[in-house]
């Protein structure tokens, strides 16, 4: 390994523990505001992200952009409303990610812009390299905000759609799937890991690689392939709308 890889996993591994810092801490003040306080008082919203770490989730987001920290405590009783309040305080942490995905976008291309102007010119090697180094890390920060938005609103359990799904089913279909939540977390594991290889060799059988409609549904056997493309058109869509105001 050179030093360009460590040094992208370095910044990769940065990117990745702010943004899970900052989608559980969200969780946590939206909690405290609606009327928990759980969070608070067990020292959840700290911006340490040595108190939010889960091992796997970090390992996931640096490798995929994709991940999940240790769950915020929540205790819906202390909610006004609470099938309302504790949906709003799952949907805090993907928000959280998508809007600093979408703000961080500005000085993503305002350091592009000025690397650009730069590397023609006769600017030193110190600063085009923390250029680099600085482009390096606002994009990818930038699409791991966008992969945690994405993965944490799949709508199945543990990932914070799931909280939706209490203010539309009724409490009895709703439990009955909670119950089954760390399995469920295990299969999506194995999804997102191991589903990549299925992808890849059902798409080297040439009859469904030259088929866009069997191509697409072998997609849906890759979890990353899927949030792949999702993230990707919505980088698509903020990048063209920062574009009109930053032009590179």
């Amino acid at each position: 390994m050179d030093f360009s890889q460590i040094t992208y996993y370095i910044l990769t591994a940065a990117a990745a523990l702010i943004a899970l810092t900052i989608h559980e801490v969200s969780h946590g003040y939206v909690a405290y505001k609606l009327g928990d306080n759980t969070a608070m008082s067990l020292g959840r919203l700290s911006l340490n992200p040595l108190k939010h770490i889960d091992i796997y989730g970090v390992i996931c987001t640096v490798l995929f952009h994709f991940g999940w920290a240790k769950p915020v405590p929540i205790n819906a009783r202390n909610f006004k409303k609470p099938k309302r309040d504790f949906a709003l305080t799952a949907l805090a942490g993907p928000a959280s990610n998508l809007i600093l995905a979408f703000i961080m976008t500005a000085p993503f291309l305002l350091c592009l812009k000025l690397y650009l102007s730069l590397i023609t010119s006769s600017a030193s090697g110190f600063v085009l390299s923390l250029l680099e180094n600085t482009i390096s890390f606002l994009s990818t920060f930038v699409m791991i905000n966008i992969g945690l938005g994405v993965f944490n609103l799949i709508p199945i359990p543990p990932f914070d759609g799931s909280r939706i799904l209490n203010v539309i089913l009724p409490e009895r279909i709703y439990f009955k799937i909670m119950k089954y939540e760390k399995k469920i977390y295990i299969g999506v594991v194995c999804w997102l890991l191991l589903g990549g290889y299925v992808y890849l060799a059902l798409m080297s059988v040439p009859f469904i690689a030259s088929s866009p409609v069997l191509s697409f549904i072998a997609r849906f056997f890759s979890l990353s392939e899927l949030l792949s493309g999702v993230n990707v058109f919505l980088l698509e869509l903020i990048m063209d709308f920062w574009q009109l105001i930053i032009p590179i």
